[in-house]
């Protein structure tokens, strides 16, 4: 088990993350809006031994090492934050 960690947005996210998956996380800060920035942080997690970012909004970028690329998932206007019927 590896344990994750919290950084705010703004803030340097661990430098031991790939490469696409930094770059992922800097474009994906560059979109909010200041009043985001301030408040928000992402929550980095290992699932199998793969880097799973997640940012308060819902936003997650995930690590592919099998092709080499980041998968990003982003929540829809219409989506839940909060969860659907257990909140």
């Amino acid at each position: 088990m590896q344990i994750g960690t919290r950084w705010n947005v703004g803030a340097t996210p661990p430098l031991t993350l790939p490469a696409p998956m930094l770059t992922a996380i800097s474009e994906t800060e560059s979109a909010l809006e200041p009043a985001q920035r301030e408040r928000w942080s992402w929550t980095l997690t290992w699932l199998e031994r793969r880097p799973v970012a997640e940012l308060d909004d819902g936003t997650t970028i995930s690590w592919l090492p099998d092709i080499g690329e980041v998968a990003i998932d982003r929540l829809d206007e219409d989506d839940d934050i909060n969860g659907g019927p257990y909140v």
